[in-house]
């Protein structure tokens, strides 16, 4: 069951990446780019995501994942239950957003610099 507090370092310590609130809600940016967004009780959580493999995510587990509001469907963007994932999983999920908004060199970078992904997270061990 992941919580905000599984992912909140991960989005800070990204390269280029950093929080801001927009009407009360945590949203990760890189530049004007927003990846990440968290619903104001921060029990949701939207990723940026390919619109090609959207559907497949969301009819794969649609208890974890639901599409994007209508008019949000031209975005790659996907809305999740933070409860429904595993803190893991849902660091690879703001890991693999990320990646979508900067230029590949720092994708490459992370991948050499933590070859085994973003691990479980802070709360792993209690």
């Amino acid at each position: 069951m992941a919580a905000l507090e599984d992912v909140l370092d991960l989005g800070s310590e990204l390269e280029r990446s950093y929080p801001v609130y927009v009407r009360n809600r945590l949203k990760f940016r890189v530049g004007q780019l927003v990846y990440v967004a968290f619903s104001a009780d921060n029990l949701q959580m939207g990723f940026a995501f390919p619109k090609e493999e959207r559907a497949a995510l969301v009819g794969g587990d649609p208890k974890k994942f639901r599409m994007p509001a209508p008019s949000d469907l031209r975005f790659n963007w996907v809305e999740s239950d933070l409860a429904a994932l595993d803190p893991g999983e849902a660091r690879e999920f703001v890991v693999d957003a990320w990646r979508m908004v900067v230029p590949l060199k720092l994708s490459r970078a992370y991948d050499l610099a933590h070859p085994h992904g973003p691990g479980p997270g802070p709360r792993a061990g209690s």
